[in-house]
């Protein structure tokens, strides 16, 4: 069946939360949340949905995390335990909109990092964790290159990109990311005690060259999530798997899903 896409808005307690399902008609399998990185939003994961949904045949759904995107602005700055708590704030709230039972989580970048956290938070609900390019903790290497983009973002038209999907939201989205993971309160940060709740199968993604973090990222992920857990390392990729070599993922998607509900 050919995905049929439709917007929604959900209301929460926090702000509106724009929303998209590339529904597929008359499947019975658990749908997958897709869970954007630290500049994204639904736009920008741009036909991988699409793509998703076809390749599976499980309904997609993406949303814009409060602050990005089509979604409310934030009120305030991102507290520093803004990746745990996604998973009982706007996670939860899709979760109710859709009425959904069981699901598979699936994030990018930090938005990996907030599905080991939705995966730990609801472990009878969720049936499988897909993680691509994941945080499992504040890495040298990953300030190092934030600070690097944080430079290029001096230049107007850096911003302007980001005006473009975020609208008049583009600079708190900016300073969301640099601020909040180059602050001192984040040094520590790290999702150990999460990952060892994680009682779904679970594939972690992570390019060879990925300039936000190092194998140790998946490393760590595996060590405590333990037998659930699979490793796939992308050679010669970066940052975005799903943009760099979209038909191995997608393929690697399908393979890892094909015996989960």
């Amino acid at each position: 069946m050919t995905p049929i896409s439709h917007e929604q808005y959900i209301q929460t307690q926090q702000g509106q939360l724009y929303s998209k399902c590339w529904q597929v008609e008359g499947s019975l399998k658990a749908p997958i949340i897709l869970i954007h990185d630290s500049l994204g939003c639904v736009a920008l994961w741009r036909d991988f949905p699409a793509q998703l949904a076809q390749v599976t045949q499980r309904s997609v759904i993406a949303y814009d995390r409060l602050g990005f995107g089509q979604s409310s602005v934030h009120p305030k700055s991102l507290a520093l335990d803004f990746v745990v708590t996604e998973a009982t704030h706007a996670f939860q709230a899709v979760l109710q909109a859709f009425d959904i039972d069981e699901f598979v989580v699936f994030g990018h970048s930090v938005g990996g990092g907030m599905a080991v956290a939705c995966a730990a938070t609801y472990p009878q609900q969720c049936v499988a964790l897909i993680t691509e390019a994941a945080q499992a903790f504040n890495e040298d290497k990953t300030k190092h290159a934030i600070q690097v983009a944080a430079e290029s973002f001096k230049d107007p038209q850096q911003l302007a990109r980001l005006a473009k999907y975020h609208a008049d939201k583009a600079q708190w989205v900016l300073d969301a990311w640099v601020n909040t993971w180059l602050s001192a309160g984040f040094s520590a940060w790290h999702l150990d005690e999460q990952a060892q709740k994680v009682q779904a199968p679970s594939l972690i993604l992570h390019g060879e060259y990925d300039e936000y973090g190092s194998l140790a990222h998946p490393e760590c992920f595996a060590a405590h999530i333990g037998t659930f857990a699979t490793v796939k390392i992308l050679e010669g990729c970066h940052h975005v798997p799903h943009k760099e070599q979209p038909d191995y993922v997608l393929k690697t998607i399908q393979d890892f899903l094909a015996n989960v509900t």
